[in-house]
């Protein structure tokens, strides 16, 4: 084979998993906001298929030939063609370590421990959940043990989610969160809290709808490559630059939950929306890793959706939709509300200062997890302990303790210190476009096109042609420094009180 026909082999091969892949992701959004209940079992059997075709083609001989005639030529190849070589070898390395009929499996307990886990949240019923998380785990620790034997497995599934990342790298970033941030989050709690009364009304839920689409277009989002769904735990599914699906929950008193799920969801689909006509359809086509993707959507929901700037621009769209609850509020009273710190039980309504604790607390969960320091059935034992501890919170059922986030449930073990890691890079990558664009000028203006603008140059357009590291220090315009992300947020919370 030459490297000429491995690389129209290889166009044919991304066209076809393109389509599989497709399938199974419109399966899953179906299934998370739309579907019966009692639709998990067929639709699983179905993404269990349609998977094993996807197993089956990646981990044939003739994909493992392409891949060999391409990388041994990979000085004559374009940057773009070696990066889409190389990802279809990681791919297929993984894949190859587990049998066709595990893999199938694996994806079937998947889209059922979806269900389950959503009715198992609802009705804080642990145990329904505990057998179906024990198969996640120990699936997780076989794929481990294969894949690095040797090594952590933790730190061979944090690999996964980030190359190269490993308890080496974040035992010691969040060691100094905890070190930095503790004292501030115990002098934060002995001062006045905001007033937030304004908060504690209903917010219709068809009227919060309609304010989902302004914020969107205050985003720039298009509806028309862009849909919302409705869901337990919000997430972002993207298809292709033209398909990409958010959701976000409306709560009738948490009118500001919806708010900060449909900016931070939106984060996401910028992402994706933004990635380079060039590299549609080719295995380059979508976020480096989850870290960059987090970078992106904490921006958004935080150092853009939490400011002053952006408060100002809200205002009015929330006092044209909900008159009477918004009557004596303006974008300061706003602003304070939208950053109230306190210690709380849920991670994705957290501010930012206590947020990376409750990240860190997942993390050392999964950790013991799969090294087998904890049994299933200890988990949530050991979750409120560490809630007590770090946070000062007791955690009163399980609904709001250990059933909260939906990732266990889809497999997706070593992705929670994702989202810390992504908050972090946002703040150097502000610093850093702050140099180039009035970004507070945009945000106050309700126009984040420049801002998206900037980031779609140096971050979205790249697809995963660059590695994590290269889009780092193109955002950040050098190394990653976790500095920067601890004194913004002693200045940010040291000004809100005053400390």
């Amino acid at each position: 084979m030459t490297t000429t026909e491995a690389l129209n082999r290889l166009t044919e091969l991304e066209r076809t998993l393109r389509a599989y892949n497709h399938a199974i992701g419109c399966l899953n959004y179906d299934g998370e906001t739309v579907a019966p209940r009692n639709a998990a079992p067929a639709r699983g059997e179905t993404m269990a298929f349609l998977s094993g075709i996807v197993h089956e083609k990646v981990t044939a001989p003739e994909t493992g030939e392409l891949i060999e005639v391409l990388l041994a030529d990979r000085d004559a190849l374009s940057l773009k063609d070696r990066r889409r070589a190389e990802l279809l070898k990681e791919g297929r390395d993984d894949m190859t370590l587990i049998p066709a009929d595990e893999y199938m499996a694996y994806q079937q307990l998947l889209a059922e421990a979806g269900q389950v886990w959503h009715d198992a949240k609802l009705a804080s019923d642990y145990a329904a959940y505990a057998p179906y998380l024990d198969k996640i785990i120990a699936y997780n620790r076989r794929f481990a043990a294969r894949k690095g034997p040797g090594k952590p497995a933790y730190d061979v599934l944090l690999d996964g989610y980030e190359k190269g990342l490993s308890h080496e790298t974040l035992d010691p970033f969040f060691a100094l969160l905890r070190a930095e941030l503790t004292p501030v989050i115990l002098e934060v709690a002995k001062r006045p809290r905001p007033d937030v009364a304004f908060l504690d009304q209903p917010y219709p839920v068809h009227l919060q709808r309609k304010f989902t689409d302004r914020v969107m277009a205050i985003m720039g989002i298009s509806r028309d490559d862009c849909a919302v769904g409705e869901t337990e735990h919000p997430f972002t599914e993207g298809f292709n630059k033209h398909d990409v699906r958010i959701t976000t929950h409306y709560h009738e008193g948490a009118v500001l939950s919806n708010l900060y799920s449909v900016v931070h969801e939106g984060g996401h689909a910028l992402y994706e929306l933004g990635i380079g006509d060039d590299l549609q359809g080719t295995f380059l086509a979508g976020g480096s890793s989850m870290s960059i993707h987090e970078s992106q959507s904490r921006f958004y929901e935080n150092l853009i959706g939490r400011s002053r700037p952006f408060c100002e621009a809200l205002l009015p769209e929330l006092k044209a939709l909900f008159p009477q609850q918004m009557a004596g509020v303006d974008a300061e009273k706003l602003y304070r509300a939208a950053n109230l710190a306190e210690p709380s039980l849920i991670r994705t309504e957290a501010d930012e200062l206590t947020y990376s604790i409750h990240v860190m607390i997942r993390y050392e969960l999964e950790k013991a997890m799969i090294a087998g320091d904890i049994k299933t059935g200890d988990i949530p034992g050991e979750w409120n302990r560490m809630y007590r501890e770090y946070l000062g919170v007791d955690v009163p059922d399980n609904r709001r303790g250990v059933l909260q986030d939906s990732h266990w449930s889809f497999g997706a073990i070593g992705y929670f210190p994702s989202y810390a890691l992504g908050s972090a890079y946002g703040v150097q990558m502000l610093e850093n476009m702050e140099k180039d664009v009035d970004v507070w000028g945009a945000a106050r203006g309700g126009d984040l096109r420049p801002i998206t603008a900037w980031l779609g140059e140096r971050i979205h357009r790249y697809g995963q042609l660059l590695t994590p590291k290269e889009l780092v220090e193109n955002g950040c315009g050098g190394p990653f420094d976790p500095a920067h992300y601890v004194n913004y947020l002693k200045k940010k919370y040291g000004e809100l009180y005053s400390l």
